[in-house]
């Protein structure tokens, strides 16, 4: 029976008419995913719309014709194809500021928003943030029907969209990580963190079919849709096993299987990272992390506590990985926001298709994601393969600024290559690597530290990503090449912040892999879980 003090009204309604019986854990996980998913799909498609109308807010008005059927009143008669004040030279400077404002709002908040989601019951967080994320989504729209040409009102809507924006990422992945374990975690979030670049192309997509006629219904669409699924989330999401007395993934015992599998809940198989080099303590929790061979935090956390924000930076890779995503994120976001501006620039396609087109870079994503997070799997090492991505991003974006205008079917099979080699260790860092390091032994597997480790690394993140589209706005007035080469430099720089890491994860897979060549050199334990070695 559920415990209908804990549940959400929709899955108490739906125990009263249907019975799960002995598979109602698999059933919670599956619609924990699925929802999460969705949300975070909502959240990002609501994000996508100022990217594409960009180019509606700023057109020579003087080779171009009222699209047919458009009908011209007094809103529009004298601002059909451009909006003021993003009608002058500077467009593209205001446009990165309402970029950067927007990011850096989400960023600040999102230091604050880890911490208040460990406080506030998750499924109330994520679905009041959803339906004031969708609020202000629509009220930016509402601009084109209220003839709105106030750059500050512009400036307070994107401040107010991006601060409500943090409750989403925290909320997410707590969700998503107090269900499951820690076996194949970066396939599985690989492919779960396919709803950013989902949203993306749904943003993308229904903003580009409005913004050729009615820019403002590019931002009321997304806005609405956000607001809906937030109350599906009130409805339906169970944040945690114990809200309808499931077991509580992270403290199972695990005297026979320490992690859990994700897709075998009842432990038949057990996959561990090869460099997982020490014996299991007498709890099942490794000594040595994947992503650290030492802890200094000293804690008292077992009973599920809120750590402060300084033990969380004290937890050894918290501080590498979140410079990391710092500069790759500044990378993404720049692509995210400015791509379409790029594309309509070079090609001279014009909005409506240049939104299409840019959906291309997240299909990349999409790969990229899953394939970080499946050789994540394989090898244990986060760190090696968030750099071996980021070397081939450099080369990558330099081949796609000299060669993406060629023609269209060059410029998308460049976007994708682009999008998966960029993408790839933003996704692996935001999902699975954030929910290992919320999740260390230094902290003794405290769940509740898991919303503060994964705000601290995705606010860092958001300040780059702040940055970057900033520096576009101001660089492209000189030339779009600079801003390709600020990009490589940030991929530079973030291979760089992962090299001590990624050096220590190398000797860590070469020991194992030597010691379990020979079959006598292995102890049962190790041997039961190297899948390199044998």
């Amino acid at each position: 029976m559920v415990d209908y003090r804990g549940a959400p009204i929709g899955v108490v309604v739906l125990q009263k008419c249907f019975s799960l019986g002995k598979h109602k854990r698999t059933i919670y996980q599956t619609s924990v995913l699925v929802l999460t998913f969705i949300a975070y799909t909502a959240y990002h498609m609501s994000r996508r719309p100022l990217a594409v109308v960009k180019n509606s807010l700023n057109q020579d008005c003087s080779r171009l014709t009222p699209p047919p059927g458009m009908i011209l009143n007094n809103s529009t008669i004298d601002n059909w194809c451009d909006w003021a004040p993003f009608d002058k030279k500077n467009a593209n400077r205001l446009l990165g500021v309402l970029d950067s404002v927007y990011v850096f709002s989400y960023a600040i908040c999102m230091f604050l928003s880890g911490m208040l989601a460990e406080r506030i019951d998750l499924r109330y967080y994520l679905s009041i943030g959803m339906l004031l994320s969708g609020l202000f989504t629509y009220i930016f729209g509402l601009a084109f029907y209220l003839n709105i040409h106030s750059f500050t009102f512009f400036i307070i809507v994107q401040i107010l969209g991006g601060g409500i924006q943090c409750t989403g990422w925290p909320g997410v992945v707590s969700c998503v990580g107090n269900w499951f374990g820690k076996a194949r975690r970066g396939m599985i979030f690989g492919i779960w963190n396919a709803h950013l670049y989902v949203g993306n192309i749904l943003g993308a997509y229904v903003a580009g079919h409005f913004v050729a006629q009615n820019w403002g219904l590019s931002f009321i669409i997304p806005g609405a849709i956000v607001g809906i699924v937030g109350f599906i989330v009130f409805l339906f999401l169970v944040p945690h096993p114990e809200n309808v007395d499931c077991s509580d993934t992270n403290h199972q015992s695990t005297t026979k299987k320490p992690l859990a599998d994700m897709f075998t809940p009842n432990g038949n198989e057990v996959h561990v990272k090869c460099n997982l080099t020490s014996s299991p303590t007498s709890n099942g929790i490794h000594e040595k992390s994947p992503l650290t061979t030492k802890s200094h935090v000293t804690n008292h956390h077992s009973k599920k506590t809120a750590i402060t924000f300084c033990d969380a930076l004290r937890i050894p890779g918290v501080i590498e990985f979140s410079l990391c995503l710092f500069f790759s994120k500044l990378v993404s976001y720049t692509f995210l926001f400015w791509l379409p501006r790029y594309l309509d620039h070079t090609t001279g396609m014009g909005s409506q298709t240049s939104a299409y087109l840019s959906i291309a870079f997240d299909v990349g994503g999409i790969l990229g994601g899953i394939i970080a997070g499946t050789i994540s799997d394989h090898t244990g090492a986060s760190a090696l393969t968030c750099v071996g991505f980021l070397g081939l991003a450099v080369p990558s974006l330099f081949i796609y600024e000299a060669y993406g205008s060629l023609n269209s079917i060059v410029n998308i099979v460049l976007q994708i290559i682009c999008g998966a080699l960029v993408n790839g260790p933003y996704a692996l860092i935001t999902t699975a690597v954030s929910t290992e390091l919320g999740t260390h032994p230094s902290i003794k597997s405290n769940s509740k530290a898991l919303s503060t480790v994964t705000a601290i690394i995705d606010g860092t993140g958001s300040i780059g990503a702040a940055i970057g589209p900033l520096l576009a706005g101001l660089v492209s007035e000189i030339s779009w090449s600079y801003v390709f080469y600020m990009m490589m430099l940030a991929d530079l720089c973030a291979l760089l912040s992962l090299l001590r890491t990624a050096s220590k994860e190398a000797k860590q897979c070469y020991g194992l892999r030597f010691r379990c060549i020979l079959p006598l050199c292995c102890t049962p334990y190790e041997g039961t879980y190297d899948r390199i070695g044998r």
